[in-house]
Protein backbone atom coordinates (compact mmCIF):
# COMPACT_ATOMS: atom_id res chain seq x y z
CA UNK A 1 0.00 0.00 0.00
CA UNK A 2 2.75 2.43 0.96
CA UNK A 3 4.78 1.61 -2.18
CA UNK A 4 1.93 2.50 -4.55
CA UNK A 5 1.24 5.72 -2.70
CA UNK A 6 4.88 6.77 -2.97
CA UNK A 7 4.87 6.08 -6.70
CA UNK A 8 1.91 8.38 -7.16
CA UNK A 9 3.65 11.00 -5.02
CA UNK A 10 6.80 10.86 -7.16
CA UNK A 11 4.76 11.21 -10.34
CA UNK A 12 2.85 14.14 -8.82
CA UNK A 13 6.08 15.91 -7.86
CA UNK A 14 7.49 15.51 -11.37
CA UNK A 15 4.24 16.74 -12.92
CA UNK A 16 4.20 19.76 -10.61
CA UNK A 17 7.60 20.86 -11.85
CA UNK A 18 6.67 20.37 -15.51
CA UNK A 19 3.40 22.27 -15.12
CA UNK A 20 5.13 25.12 -13.32
CA UNK A 21 7.58 25.49 -16.20
CA UNK A 22 4.95 25.15 -18.91
CA UNK A 23 2.81 27.93 -17.42
CA UNK A 24 5.73 30.21 -16.77
CA UNK A 25 5.01 33.84 -17.81
CA UNK A 26 7.05 36.96 -17.13
CA UNK A 27 5.57 40.42 -17.23
CA UNK A 28 8.27 42.51 -18.89
CA UNK A 29 6.90 44.81 -21.54
CA UNK A 30 9.26 46.73 -23.86
CA UNK A 31 6.16 48.65 -24.94
CA UNK A 32 6.40 50.71 -21.75
CA UNK A 33 9.91 51.80 -22.66
CA UNK A 34 8.72 52.73 -26.15
CA UNK A 35 5.79 54.70 -24.75
CA UNK A 36 7.81 56.87 -22.38
CA UNK A 37 11.10 57.01 -24.28
CA UNK A 38 13.01 55.34 -21.42
CA UNK A 39 15.65 52.62 -21.51
CA UNK A 40 14.56 49.23 -20.15
CA UNK A 41 17.18 49.63 -17.41
CA UNK A 42 15.08 52.47 -15.99
CA UNK A 43 12.65 49.88 -14.56
CA UNK A 44 14.69 46.65 -14.49
CA UNK A 45 17.77 45.64 -12.53
CA UNK A 46 18.00 42.61 -14.79
CA UNK A 47 15.03 42.02 -17.06
CA UNK A 48 12.42 40.91 -16.01
CA UNK A 49 13.32 41.73 -12.37
CA UNK A 50 12.14 45.20 -11.31
CA UNK A 51 14.25 47.84 -9.56
CA UNK A 52 12.77 50.36 -7.11
CA UNK A 53 11.72 52.75 -9.86
CA UNK A 54 10.08 49.93 -11.79
CA UNK A 55 8.14 48.81 -8.70
CA UNK A 56 6.97 52.39 -8.14
CA UNK A 57 5.89 52.65 -11.79
CA UNK A 58 3.94 49.39 -11.48
CA UNK A 59 2.35 50.44 -8.17
CA UNK A 60 1.32 53.74 -9.77
CA UNK A 61 -0.73 51.94 -12.40
CA UNK A 62 1.92 52.04 -15.17
CA UNK A 63 1.89 55.83 -14.99
CA UNK A 64 4.55 58.55 -14.63
CA UNK A 65 1.98 61.29 -14.00
CA UNK A 66 2.83 63.17 -17.17
CA UNK A 67 1.03 63.87 -20.44
CA UNK A 68 2.05 60.48 -21.88
CA UNK A 69 -0.02 58.50 -19.38
CA UNK A 70 -3.28 58.70 -21.34
CA UNK A 71 -3.27 56.64 -24.57
CA UNK A 72 -5.17 59.35 -26.47
CA UNK A 73 -2.00 61.43 -26.56
CA UNK A 74 0.19 58.71 -28.03
CA UNK A 75 1.86 58.75 -31.41
CA UNK A 76 -0.20 56.54 -33.79
CA UNK A 77 2.93 54.48 -34.49
CA UNK A 78 3.11 53.40 -30.81
CA UNK A 79 2.36 49.66 -30.53
CA UNK A 80 1.50 48.72 -26.91
CA UNK A 81 2.14 44.99 -27.32
CA UNK A 82 5.13 42.79 -26.49
CA UNK A 83 5.80 39.10 -27.05
CA UNK A 84 8.17 36.76 -25.26
CA UNK A 85 9.42 33.27 -26.06
CA UNK A 86 12.51 31.18 -25.23
CA UNK A 87 14.03 28.66 -27.67
CA UNK A 88 16.20 26.39 -25.52
CA UNK A 89 18.07 23.16 -24.92
CA UNK A 90 17.45 21.37 -21.64
CA UNK A 91 18.21 18.14 -19.82
CA UNK A 92 15.94 16.52 -17.22
CA UNK A 93 17.13 13.74 -14.94
CA UNK A 94 15.05 11.84 -12.37
CA UNK A 95 16.46 9.16 -10.09
CA UNK A 96 14.86 6.06 -8.56
CA UNK A 97 11.82 6.00 -10.83
CA UNK A 98 9.90 2.71 -10.72
CA UNK A 99 9.82 0.97 -14.13
CA UNK A 100 8.99 -2.48 -15.44
CA UNK A 101 12.10 -4.73 -15.45
CA UNK A 102 11.30 -5.59 -19.08
CA UNK A 103 9.76 -2.65 -20.96
CA UNK A 104 6.14 -3.36 -21.87
CA UNK A 105 5.91 -6.41 -19.61
CA UNK A 106 4.16 -5.61 -16.30
CA UNK A 107 4.67 -9.23 -15.18
CA UNK A 108 8.48 -8.91 -15.27
CA UNK A 109 8.67 -7.20 -11.91
CA UNK A 110 9.73 -3.67 -11.12
CA UNK A 111 13.12 -1.99 -10.74
CA UNK A 112 14.43 1.43 -9.88
CA UNK A 113 15.74 3.40 -12.88
CA UNK A 114 17.28 6.78 -13.55
CA UNK A 115 15.56 8.50 -16.46
CA UNK A 116 17.44 11.18 -18.39
CA UNK A 117 16.08 13.07 -21.36
CA UNK A 118 17.53 16.03 -23.23
CA UNK A 119 17.16 17.95 -26.47
CA UNK A 120 16.06 21.17 -28.10
CA UNK A 121 12.75 22.67 -27.09
CA UNK A 122 10.62 25.78 -27.11
CA UNK A 123 8.77 27.59 -24.36
CA UNK A 124 5.25 28.87 -24.81
CA UNK A 125 4.73 32.41 -26.00
CA UNK A 126 3.33 35.23 -23.88
CA UNK A 127 1.58 38.13 -25.59
CA UNK A 128 1.61 41.08 -23.23
CA UNK A 129 -0.19 44.37 -23.40
CA UNK A 130 -0.78 46.79 -20.58
CA UNK A 131 -0.88 50.43 -19.64
CA UNK A 132 -3.68 52.93 -19.28
CA UNK A 133 -7.18 53.00 -20.74
CA UNK A 134 -7.53 56.56 -19.46
CA UNK A 135 -5.95 58.63 -16.75
CA UNK A 136 -5.90 56.56 -13.54
CA UNK A 137 -7.49 53.52 -15.21
CA UNK A 138 -4.81 50.91 -15.90
CA UNK A 139 -4.96 47.38 -17.29
CA UNK A 140 -2.95 44.27 -18.10
CA UNK A 141 -3.85 41.51 -20.56
CA UNK A 142 -1.62 38.46 -21.09
CA UNK A 143 -2.83 35.70 -23.44
CA UNK A 144 -0.44 32.73 -23.29
CA UNK A 145 -0.03 30.04 -25.97
CA UNK A 146 1.38 26.63 -24.98
CA UNK A 147 4.15 25.46 -27.31
CA UNK A 148 3.24 21.75 -27.29
CA UNK A 149 -0.57 21.94 -27.61
CA UNK A 150 -1.27 25.41 -29.00
CA UNK A 151 -3.77 25.92 -26.17
CA UNK A 152 -4.53 29.58 -25.44
CA UNK A 153 -5.15 30.69 -21.88
CA UNK A 154 -5.37 34.05 -20.15
CA UNK A 155 -2.59 34.41 -17.61
CA UNK A 156 -3.66 37.92 -16.61
CA UNK A 157 -6.71 40.06 -17.40
CA UNK A 158 -7.46 42.92 -15.06
CA UNK A 159 -8.52 46.55 -14.80
CA UNK A 160 -7.41 48.81 -11.97
CA UNK A 161 -8.84 52.11 -10.74
CA UNK A 162 -5.86 54.15 -9.57
CA UNK A 163 -5.50 56.92 -7.01
CA UNK A 164 -9.08 56.87 -5.81
CA UNK A 165 -9.97 60.05 -3.91
CA UNK A 166 -6.68 61.36 -5.37
CA UNK A 167 -4.75 59.17 -2.95
CA UNK A 168 -2.03 56.57 -3.76
CA UNK A 169 -3.29 54.64 -0.74
CA UNK A 170 -6.49 53.62 -2.56
CA UNK A 171 -6.28 51.54 -5.74
CA UNK A 172 -8.83 48.90 -6.73
CA UNK A 173 -8.10 45.96 -9.05
CA UNK A 174 -10.62 43.54 -10.59
CA UNK A 175 -9.92 40.43 -12.68
CA UNK A 176 -7.19 37.80 -12.86
CA UNK A 177 -3.85 38.96 -11.46
CA UNK A 178 -0.68 38.00 -9.68
CA UNK A 179 -0.93 38.35 -5.92
CA UNK A 180 1.28 41.01 -4.35
CA UNK A 181 3.69 38.33 -3.14
CA UNK A 182 7.10 39.05 -1.54
CA UNK A 183 9.03 37.64 -4.51
CA UNK A 184 7.40 37.51 -7.93
CA UNK A 185 7.19 34.21 -9.76
CA UNK A 186 6.13 36.08 -12.91
CA UNK A 187 9.41 38.02 -12.89
CA UNK A 188 11.58 35.12 -11.84
CA UNK A 189 15.12 35.05 -13.26
CA UNK A 190 15.31 31.24 -13.45
CA UNK A 191 13.58 29.24 -16.17
CA UNK A 192 14.27 25.50 -15.82
CA UNK A 193 11.75 22.78 -14.96
CA UNK A 194 13.02 22.60 -11.37
CA UNK A 195 14.17 26.19 -10.94
CA UNK A 196 11.41 28.06 -12.77
CA UNK A 197 9.12 28.30 -9.74
CA UNK A 198 9.35 28.78 -5.97
CA UNK A 199 8.76 25.81 -3.68
CA UNK A 200 7.19 27.96 -0.94
CA UNK A 201 4.24 28.80 -3.24
CA UNK A 202 3.61 25.32 -4.68
CA UNK A 203 4.73 22.71 -2.14
CA UNK A 204 2.16 20.31 -0.70
CA UNK A 205 2.95 17.40 1.64
CA UNK A 206 2.80 13.97 -0.08
CA UNK A 207 -0.82 12.96 -0.65
CA UNK A 208 -2.23 16.47 -0.03
CA UNK A 209 -4.83 17.60 -2.63
CA UNK A 210 -5.36 21.24 -1.60
CA UNK A 211 -5.99 22.99 -4.95
CA UNK A 212 -4.21 26.29 -4.43
CA UNK A 213 -0.90 28.00 -5.03
CA UNK A 214 0.09 31.53 -4.10
CA UNK A 215 2.36 31.57 -7.14
CA UNK A 216 -0.55 31.17 -9.58
CA UNK A 217 -2.50 34.18 -10.80
CA UNK A 218 -5.84 34.37 -9.01
CA UNK A 219 -9.35 35.59 -9.82
CA UNK A 220 -10.77 38.23 -7.57
CA UNK A 221 -10.49 41.81 -6.35
CA UNK A 222 -7.65 43.62 -4.66
CA UNK A 223 -7.38 46.82 -2.66
CA UNK A 224 -3.81 48.04 -2.60
CA UNK A 225 -1.98 51.22 -1.74
CA UNK A 226 1.36 52.78 -1.01
CA UNK A 227 2.96 55.89 0.38
CA UNK A 228 3.91 58.63 -2.14
CA UNK A 229 7.53 57.40 -2.12
CA UNK A 230 6.37 53.73 -2.32
CA UNK A 231 8.30 52.83 0.82
CA UNK A 232 5.23 51.58 2.69
CA UNK A 233 2.87 49.23 0.81
CA UNK A 234 -0.18 47.09 1.53
CA UNK A 235 -2.46 44.75 -0.43
CA UNK A 236 -5.76 43.09 0.54
CA UNK A 237 -7.24 40.48 -1.81
CA UNK A 238 -10.54 38.58 -1.91
CA UNK A 239 -10.34 35.62 -4.29
CA UNK A 240 -12.50 32.83 -5.64
CA UNK A 241 -11.25 29.49 -4.28
CA UNK A 242 -10.37 28.16 -7.74
CA UNK A 243 -6.61 28.73 -7.93
CA UNK A 244 -7.23 30.97 -10.93
CA UNK A 245 -9.22 28.37 -12.90
CA UNK A 246 -12.13 29.73 -14.92
CA UNK A 247 -15.76 28.59 -14.66
CA UNK A 248 -15.93 28.27 -10.85
CA UNK A 249 -14.95 24.57 -10.82
CA UNK A 250 -14.88 24.28 -7.04
CA UNK A 251 -17.95 25.93 -5.64
CA UNK A 252 -18.86 29.06 -3.70
CA UNK A 253 -15.99 29.63 -1.27
CA UNK A 254 -13.46 32.48 -1.13
CA UNK A 255 -9.86 32.97 -0.06
CA UNK A 256 -8.24 36.00 1.52
CA UNK A 257 -4.72 37.41 1.23
CA UNK A 258 -2.90 40.26 2.99
CA UNK A 259 0.59 41.67 2.47
CA UNK A 260 2.26 44.63 4.18
CA UNK A 261 5.84 45.88 3.77
CA UNK A 262 8.06 48.83 4.58
CA UNK A 263 11.30 50.00 2.98
CA UNK A 264 14.01 52.16 4.49
CA UNK A 265 17.35 53.58 3.41
CA UNK A 266 20.62 52.40 4.92
CA UNK A 267 23.58 54.74 4.44
CA UNK A 268 25.90 53.60 1.61
CA UNK A 269 23.72 50.52 0.97
CA UNK A 270 20.44 51.73 -0.46
CA UNK A 271 16.81 50.81 -0.02
CA UNK A 272 16.01 47.76 2.12
CA UNK A 273 12.58 46.20 2.62
CA UNK A 274 10.89 44.01 5.25
CA UNK A 275 7.41 42.58 5.11
CA UNK A 276 4.88 39.97 6.17
CA UNK A 277 1.97 38.21 4.48
CA UNK A 278 -0.80 35.72 5.09
CA UNK A 279 -3.16 33.60 2.97
CA UNK A 280 -6.28 31.88 4.35
CA UNK A 281 -8.66 29.82 2.25
CA UNK A 282 -11.04 26.92 1.88
CA UNK A 283 -11.32 24.06 -0.59
CA UNK A 284 -14.05 21.43 -1.17
CA UNK A 285 -13.34 17.83 -0.23
CA UNK A 286 -16.09 16.23 -2.37
CA UNK A 287 -18.62 17.05 -5.11
CA UNK A 288 -22.19 16.16 -5.89
CA UNK A 289 -22.33 13.62 -8.68
CA UNK A 290 -24.58 12.49 -11.49
CA UNK A 291 -24.11 8.90 -12.59
CA UNK A 292 -21.03 8.86 -10.38
CA UNK A 293 -19.43 11.77 -12.26
CA UNK A 294 -18.61 14.90 -10.17
CA UNK A 295 -20.65 17.99 -11.09
CA UNK A 296 -18.37 21.03 -11.60
CA UNK A 297 -19.12 23.85 -9.19
CA UNK A 298 -20.93 21.60 -6.69
CA UNK A 299 -18.10 21.39 -4.16
CA UNK A 300 -19.07 20.45 -0.62
CA UNK A 301 -17.36 19.78 2.68
CA UNK A 302 -15.06 22.80 2.54
CA UNK A 303 -12.01 22.64 4.77
CA UNK A 304 -9.45 25.33 5.49
CA UNK A 305 -5.74 25.94 4.92
CA UNK A 306 -3.34 28.81 5.56
CA UNK A 307 0.09 30.20 4.67
CA UNK A 308 1.92 32.92 6.64
CA UNK A 309 5.39 34.33 6.21
CA UNK A 310 7.88 37.13 6.70
CA UNK A 311 10.77 38.29 4.55
CA UNK A 312 13.61 40.75 4.01
CA UNK A 313 15.09 42.24 0.82
CA UNK A 314 18.66 43.43 1.36
CA UNK A 315 20.76 45.47 -1.06
CA UNK A 316 24.47 46.22 -0.90
CA UNK A 317 25.90 47.70 -4.08
CA UNK A 318 25.76 45.14 -6.88
CA UNK A 319 24.56 42.41 -4.51
CA UNK A 320 20.94 41.80 -3.44
CA UNK A 321 19.56 39.13 -1.16
CA UNK A 322 16.02 37.95 -0.34
CA UNK A 323 15.23 35.69 2.60
CA UNK A 324 11.72 34.32 3.21
CA UNK A 325 10.34 32.16 6.01
CA UNK A 326 6.88 30.63 5.61
CA UNK A 327 4.70 28.55 7.94
CA UNK A 328 1.83 26.51 6.47
CA UNK A 329 -0.87 24.00 7.36
CA UNK A 330 -3.77 22.21 5.62
CA UNK A 331 -6.83 20.60 7.14
CA UNK A 332 -6.53 16.84 7.71
CA UNK A 333 -9.30 16.03 5.20
CA UNK A 334 -7.50 17.89 2.42
CA UNK A 335 -4.14 16.46 3.39
CA UNK A 336 -5.44 12.89 3.30
CA UNK A 337 -7.62 13.32 0.19
CA UNK A 338 -10.65 12.34 2.25
CA UNK A 339 -14.22 13.61 1.79
CA UNK A 340 -15.46 15.53 4.81
CA UNK A 341 -18.62 13.36 5.00
CA UNK A 342 -16.43 10.29 5.52
CA UNK A 343 -14.30 9.16 8.46
CA UNK A 344 -10.62 10.04 8.51
CA UNK A 345 -8.15 7.12 8.63
CA UNK A 346 -6.54 6.30 11.96
CA UNK A 347 -3.74 8.68 12.80
CA UNK A 348 -4.88 11.37 10.35
CA UNK A 349 -4.03 14.92 11.34
CA UNK A 350 -3.48 18.36 9.85
CA UNK A 351 0.08 18.55 8.49
CA UNK A 352 2.31 21.49 9.36
CA UNK A 353 5.40 22.52 7.43
CA UNK A 354 7.90 25.34 7.15
CA UNK A 355 9.78 26.63 4.12
CA UNK A 356 12.90 28.72 3.83
CA UNK A 357 13.97 30.52 0.66
CA UNK A 358 17.26 32.33 0.14
CA UNK A 359 17.83 33.96 -3.24
CA UNK A 360 20.78 36.17 -4.17
CA UNK A 361 21.75 38.09 -7.29
CA UNK A 362 25.05 39.66 -8.19
CA UNK A 363 24.75 42.25 -10.94
CA UNK A 364 28.26 42.36 -12.33
CA UNK A 365 27.16 44.89 -14.94
CA UNK A 366 23.88 45.93 -16.56
CA UNK A 367 24.58 43.14 -19.08
CA UNK A 368 25.47 40.28 -16.72
CA UNK A 369 23.74 38.98 -13.60
CA UNK A 370 24.52 35.84 -11.56
CA UNK A 371 21.76 33.99 -9.70
CA UNK A 372 21.80 31.60 -6.75
CA UNK A 373 18.94 30.14 -4.73
CA UNK A 374 18.52 27.61 -1.95
CA UNK A 375 15.10 26.37 -0.84
CA UNK A 376 14.19 23.95 1.90
CA UNK A 377 10.92 22.44 3.08
CA UNK A 378 10.62 20.76 6.47
CA UNK A 379 7.44 18.96 7.49
CA UNK A 380 7.03 19.22 11.26
CA UNK A 381 3.80 17.21 11.41
CA UNK A 382 2.80 14.62 8.83
CA UNK A 383 -0.73 14.02 7.55
CA UNK A 384 -0.56 10.54 9.13
CA UNK A 385 1.02 10.10 12.52
CA UNK A 386 2.66 6.82 11.38
CA UNK A 387 4.54 8.49 8.49
CA UNK A 388 8.29 9.05 9.03
CA UNK A 389 8.95 12.59 10.16
CA UNK A 390 11.20 13.58 7.25
CA UNK A 391 9.12 11.91 4.53
CA UNK A 392 8.62 14.45 1.70
CA UNK A 393 11.13 17.03 2.94
CA UNK A 394 12.76 18.96 0.08
CA UNK A 395 16.09 20.66 -0.60
CA UNK A 396 16.43 22.62 -3.85
CA UNK A 397 19.50 24.42 -5.22
CA UNK A 398 19.51 26.59 -8.36
CA UNK A 399 22.44 28.50 -9.88
CA UNK A 400 22.75 30.31 -13.20
CA UNK A 401 23.45 33.52 -15.03
CA UNK A 402 21.88 35.79 -17.64
CA UNK A 403 23.89 37.75 -20.19
CA UNK A 404 22.21 40.59 -22.07
CA UNK A 405 24.00 41.43 -25.36
CA UNK A 406 21.64 44.39 -25.71
CA UNK A 407 18.39 45.79 -24.38
CA UNK A 408 16.54 48.80 -25.73
CA UNK A 409 13.01 50.13 -26.14
CA UNK A 410 12.29 47.85 -29.10
CA UNK A 411 13.49 44.48 -27.82
CA UNK A 412 15.42 42.58 -25.17
CA UNK A 413 17.60 39.47 -25.47
CA UNK A 414 19.22 37.32 -22.81
CA UNK A 415 21.50 34.28 -23.08
CA UNK A 416 20.44 32.14 -20.13
CA UNK A 417 22.20 29.17 -18.50
CA UNK A 418 21.03 27.40 -15.37
CA UNK A 419 21.37 24.22 -13.31
CA UNK A 420 18.77 23.23 -10.71
CA UNK A 421 18.53 20.16 -8.47
CA UNK A 422 15.82 19.04 -6.04
CA UNK A 423 16.13 16.22 -3.49
CA UNK A 424 12.98 14.77 -1.89
CA UNK A 425 13.35 12.58 1.19
CA UNK A 426 12.18 8.93 1.22
CA UNK A 427 9.73 9.36 -1.68
CA UNK A 428 10.86 6.54 -3.98
CA UNK A 429 8.82 3.32 -4.00
CA UNK A 430 11.64 1.68 -2.05
CA UNK A 431 11.64 4.43 0.60
CA UNK A 432 14.85 6.10 -0.60
CA UNK A 433 15.55 9.71 -1.51
CA UNK A 434 14.85 10.89 -5.03
CA UNK A 435 16.62 13.62 -6.99
CA UNK A 436 15.44 15.63 -9.96
CA UNK A 437 17.98 17.66 -11.95
CA UNK A 438 17.50 20.24 -14.70
CA UNK A 439 20.09 21.82 -16.99
CA UNK A 440 18.80 24.66 -19.14
CA UNK A 441 20.25 27.03 -21.72
CA UNK A 442 18.62 29.20 -24.32
CA UNK A 443 17.86 32.61 -25.76
CA UNK A 444 15.15 34.45 -23.83
CA UNK A 445 13.81 37.38 -25.85
CA UNK A 446 10.97 39.86 -25.95
CA UNK A 447 10.08 42.43 -28.58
Amino acid sequence: MRIGRMGRIAAHALLLGMVAMASRPAHAIPAFARKYGLPCSACHEAWPKLNNFGQTFKDGGYQLNNDRDAPIYQNPSYWPIAMRITPNWHLEGNSRVTTDAVPGDPESGQVQSTINTHGFDLSGIDILTGGTLAKNISFLLVPSIEADTGTVSFESAWVRLDNLLQSPWLNFKFGKFELDVPISEKRILTLSTNGGFYQLYHFLPPGDVTPTSMGDNQLGIELLGHSPDDHTRYALSLLSSTDGELGLPGGRSYDGYIHVSHAFDLPSLGLQRVGAYGYVGQAPTFFLTTGGVPIPGSGRGNRSFYRAGAYVNFYAGSFDFTGIYQHASDNAFLANAQAADQTLPNGAQSPVWNTGTIEAHYTYSPQLVFIGRYELVRISRQALATTPGDFGNLDAVTVGYRYYPFMHSRAGLAWHQEVSSVRSKLTSDTGQDQRSTSVFMGFDFAF
